[in-house]
């Protein structure tokens, strides 16, 4: 049966007196069940009538904050505590730092150290770099109830990606901090603060050529095939991106170019030791969030420090019955791969469309498989659950709180 709780007036009495309870022939007695806050015991006289159970308003008060209570000529006055009143959304962290993971270190310039000279030694004779390592931005929140996740961005992204969204609202690794993980937010080798590297880029998405050292503009190329819209700055009907100038502007200054060409060994091989480190720290496993270029990443790791994962819009997926596929399968590896809209109702007169759909299908044929082998993996079409609009960026558009929801709804009901 469910029980029905009711706050009653603040002088102690339940809704109406001793005399209006006898005359209505209700009888009122203490209330017979335990009470919870925040998991913990709490003592507070209330009392049951008719089913319903009254509390005195103070005690709620004393025991919640808040709010206080007076009565004062024959009113009762509630006041909300003001020191409080902007801080009921703070988010309490138990610690947060940054820390390098994997990496190389150069062999020495040929000759020998002068340090006298140092920076004005234009040879760098003897010095060497350490490079190709992943950085990582971690935050544990003081109320952990939930298994560590691992956020890796896609091509053209940092990690910023998933601290922020272009309207400047909380992004997911804020949403899932209050939802009791801890986030650890990784820039790849060669990507953002991990930018040092031996060589520079010579990839024909950055530069012209592999001679050029000028960036190769891309804002209207990577915003029709992230399905944002057709062309800058329109957006396709219905669209979750946020609107107008400025929003466009954060979205387009995200976009962050590699600093060296790249190389799947490097990425995996520095992302293999993020996932130690972090088990090392936490003592267990994470979830592996993935996204775009970070899920071609994602399927190569070793699969001994991850407990789930959840891939955006991966690049791909693991070729049927490969040692990607069966390295999954044999670790028991709970997989969800989510897919936004304008894809089956994309135009398609663009490439892009095609190419997102052939992923999806992929994706789909991929789960089956899977499942068949006995695996878990679902692929959600968000508006085939009735979620529409969104692009290649779901986790930074008008309704990203609602899909991440639905990914720790998925957390909660298949990972261990």
């Amino acid at each position: 049966m469910k029980k029905r709780f009711i706050a009653g007036f603040v002088s102690g009495a339940v809704a109406f007196g001793a005399a209006g309870a006898i005359a209505a022939n209700l009888t009122a007695a203490s209330n017979p069940f335990p009470i919870t806050l925040n998991g913990e015991n709490v003592s507070l006289e209330g009392y049951n009538i008719d089913g319903y159970t009254y509390f005195k308003l103070r005690d709620i008060a004393d025991a919640v904050g808040g709010f206080d209570v007076d009565f004062q000529n024959d009113t009762i006055v509630l006041n909300s505590q003001e020191e409080t009143a902007g801080d009921t959304n703070a988010l309490e962290l138990a610690d947060q730092g940054m820390f390098s993971s994997g990496g190389t270190v150069t062999e020495p310039v040929d000759g020998e150290y002068d340090p006298t000279t140092n920076w004005l030694d234009s040879t760098r004779s003897g010095n060497t770099a350490h490079v190709d390592h992943a950085n990582v931005l971690y935050q544990i929140p003081e109320n952990e109830t939930g298994l560590p996740m691992v956020f890796l961005h896609g091509y053209g992204q940092s990690r910023m990606g998933w601290m922020t969204t272009p309207d400047g609202r909380d992004g997911w690794s804020t949403s899932f901090l209050r939802k009791g993980h801890s986030v650890f937010l990784v820039d790849q080798p060669r990507r953002g603060e991990a930018g040092s590297t031996a060589a520079m880029t010579n990839d024909s998405i950055d530069t012209w050529s592999e001679e050029s050292k000028e960036y190769m503009p891309g804002d209207q190329a990577w915003y029709t095939h992230f399905r944002i819209g057709r062309t800058a700055p329109e957006r396709y009907e219905g669209s979750q991106f946020p609107e107008g100038d400025e929003a466009q502007d954060q979205f387009f200054r995200q976009m962050t170019p590699n600093t060296g060409s790249f190389d799947m060994a490097v990425d995996v091989a520095a992302m293999d030791d993020v996932m130690q480190d972090v088990y090392d720290m936490t003592g267990q496993k994470s979830i592996y969030v993935t996204h775009s270029q970070g899920g071609r990443v994602g399927w190569d790791v070793d699969t001994k420090n991850v407990a789930a994962i959840v891939a955006i819009e991966p690049g791909g997926t693991p070729e049927i019955d490969s040692e990607q596929y069966n390295k999954f399968l044999e670790a028991d590896i709970p997989i969800v791969i989510y897919f936004g809209d304008y894809i089956d109702n994309g135009p398609e007169d663009i490439q892009s469309t095609s190419f997102w759909k052939g992923i999806r299908d992929a994706a789909v044929q991929f789960a089956e498989s899977y499942n068949e082998d006995g695996g878990n993996c679902t692929v959600i079409n968000l508006p085939d659950i009735g979620i529409t609009g969104n692009s290649h960026f779901m986790f930074q558009e008008m309704n990203s709180e609602e899909i991440a929801q639905h990914v720790e709804n998925w957390i909660q009901e298949n990972v261990e």
